[in-house]
């Protein structure tokens, strides 16, 4: 998946001259997971620009330049290191439209490895999408696959609205073939990925290959599970999660972020009002606890697994 959001990005500084990337490391080193490795030879310093360690002054600069009519593209190295340019984000970034009347655009895109599962220490594997998808003016969206990363990234930079792109980095591994031939879905539009007739699981990011991996499971014990990769966060599809509910009956969200006030939250209230009565138990959720990340050697108790996530499965079809 990085090697993918790199060819996007590659292809996105081709296409446009006012794309930029911005961040720390992103010239000289390729970026810490190595998605920008080989654009600042190709593309130059003025287009890769390696900054300075301050991520409030590589939002605070990125809307400049948005400003001046360009595509900045900054990354930000881990997840927890996001906080200091929290400010520019949701004060500055995500409201310049709404306060100018429409007047201004920012297209600015923020790029954030997200999320635990590489053994990492405090402060790098973090889950902070409901801070993001709780502010008006921003997009925010995750990939689960690397054809899909290729292409959103594409999506996110000519998009208006600046965008919180959230990289699942213990996925930066996974390889497939890339699909550049054929029409990408909308940015916003989540996607089938396994149809099934007793539950629905509705997961984003890393948690897609979980959701896939419990569907397999219970295959085996005789089940029928459908997976939804809602892609988009905000705006959610809760149109195609409807679907599948009034198809299925049950739904269970499952997300690495904690449970508490999430993305998962906020699709069981909406599913909840709108398919009341097709509903055949309470939508369910799976996530992190109310805690702090914990130290990578017991990280596997914090994040859903396949056998917290048949739990759910398992209370869905006993009501």
């Amino acid at each position: 998946m990085a090697r993918a959001i790199g060819m996007g990005l590659r292809r996105a500084l081709e296409d446009d001259p006012k794309t930029l990337v911005m961040g720390e490391d992103v010239g000289q080193l390729g970026g810490v997971f190595r998605v920008t490795d080989g654009l600042l030879k190709d593309f130059g310093e003025a287009r890769v620009i390696d900054t300075p360690l301050g991520e409030a002054g590589i939002i605070g600069t990125a809307v400049g330049l948005a400003l001046r009519g360009y595509r900045p593209v900054c990354e930000i190295q881990f997840d927890g290191f996001v906080y200091p340019a929290f400010d520019q984000i949701v004060s500055s970034l995500a409201k310049l439209h709404a306060r100018s009347r429409g007047s201004l655009t920012v297209p600015v895109v923020i790029r954030i490895p997200f999320g635990g599962g590489i053994g990492a220490v405090e402060h790098h594997s973090e889950s902070p999408e409901a801070y993001f998808t709780h502010t008006p003016g921003l997009r925010v969206v995750s990939p689960a696959t690397p054809n899909d990363a290729y292409w959103m990234i594409q999506q996110a930079i000519s998009c208006a609205d600046p965008v919180v792109f959230l990289e699942p980095k213990r996925r930066y591994w996974e390889k497939s073939e890339l699909d550049i031939e054929s029409e990408p879905l909308p940015m916003g539009a989540a996607r089938l990925v396994l149809p099934g007739s007793q539950v629905t699981i509705a997961a984003y990011g890393p948690t897609v290959r979980t959701a896939l991996d419990a569907a397999a499971t219970a295959r085996e014990e005789g089940l029928s599970l459908e997976v939804i990769d809602l892609r988009s966060l905000s705006p959610l599809d809760v149109d195609a999660v409807e679907a599948s509910v009034r198809r299925t009956g049950r739904l269970v969200v499952v997300h690495e972020a904690v449970v508490a006030h999430g993305v998962g939250a906020e699709l069981a209230a909406q599913i909840t009002e709108r398919c009341f009565h097709s509903l055949e138990a309470p939508v369910l959720r799976v996530g992190g606890a109310a805690v702090p990340y914990p130290p990578a050697r017991v990280e596997e108790h914090y994040l859903p697994d396949v056998d917290r996530l048949l739990h759910a499965v398992d209370r869905a079809l006993a009501y």
